[in-house]
């Protein structure tokens, strides 16, 4: 693996942990809507990731290690990426408040289904994870330095 390598996976998962954050954000902005274009409370989003697979450099398909590797069909992980973002469809809360406009003739207004306890923990994790792939492109920074070093 070289160095461009591991800076391009560090890199991947910086961008999955910054839509994950991008969304945690949004669902804590929303927490309290109750309407939205389709007519109903807004719904929590989630994003999901997956691993994204390596894609061989021109001179990686003329190496012969790659040959038998697309030979044998072994694919090698290359970071994540977002596969799709999709809409938590738990229950929404149910709220008394007769005197909300979005009251039904109970008195019970439908709320979103974000708890902000939950987003800030979650958020806490992408921020922890977003960390580590920065501490992950600095340690490859370092190395690739040191190795210029080693040269003079």
């Amino acid at each position: 693996m070289s160095f461009l390598n591991a800076l391009d996976i560090s890199a991947s998962g910086l961008t999955a942990q910054r839509v994950r954050m991008d969304l945690i954000s949004q669902n804590i902005a929303n927490a309290d809507t109750t309407r939205t274009e389709k007519g109903q409370p807004y719904r929590r989003k989630v994003a999901v990731f997956e691993e994204r697979e390596a894609r061989p450099s021109f001179a990686g398909y003329l190496s012969e290690s790659s040959k038998a590797m697309m030979r044998a069909g072994i694919n090698t992980v290359e970071g994540v990426r977002v596969k799709h973002i999709t809409e938590d469809l738990s229950p929404f809360r149910r709220i008394h408040n007769p005197a909300h406009p979005d009251a039904d003739q109970e008195g019970y207004v439908l709320m979103p289904n974000v708890d902000v306890t939950t987003e800030m923990v979650n958020m806490i994790s992408a921020t922890r994870a977003y960390e580590a792939n920065v501490a992950a492109v600095n340690a490859t920074k370092s190395m690739a330095m040191k190795a210029l070093e080693i040269g003079r």
